[in-house]
């Protein structure tokens, strides 16, 4: 099991910067991946960026070169710097782990998601 909670989001101008933090706690060293999404109201969820255990990263082509994200393993923590904000950003903002457990000769891959929070940009 793994527990995810996300703090960070809030009312910025465009252009604007925030900060997004993901707190993982349980069986960490079952997480393979950590990954930001987001859903704006009407729209499904998509994916902003993820960071594998090696390092490598993916960005959506909507944030690339504006948004970075990182783990720090010491702290259990991944974040998603985001600068140059824009108003199409605005969306609720999710965290997921994604979890590798090897057993009885096979490997099982689980996602878990946290709660969610607001980023809001205004123009």
């Amino acid at each position: 099991q793994v527990q995810l909670v996300e703090s960070g989001g809030g009312l910025v101008q465009a252009g604007g910067s925030l900060r997004l933090s993901c707190v993982a706690s349980g069986n960490i060293f079952s997480i393979n991946a950590m990954g930001w999404y987001r859903q704006a109201p009407g729209k499904q969820r998509e994916l902003v960026a993820v960071i594998f255990s090696g390092g490598s990263t993916n960005y959506a082509d909507s944030v690339k070169g504006r948004f970075t994200i990182s783990r720090d393993n010491a702290k259990n923590t991944a974040y998603l710097q985001m600068n140059s904000l824009k108003p199409e950003d605005t969306a609720v903002y999710y965290c997921n782990a994604h979890t590798i457990i090897k057993r009885t000769g096979r490997t099982i891959g689980y996602d878990y998601w946290g709660q969610g929070t607001q980023v809001t940009v205004s123009s």
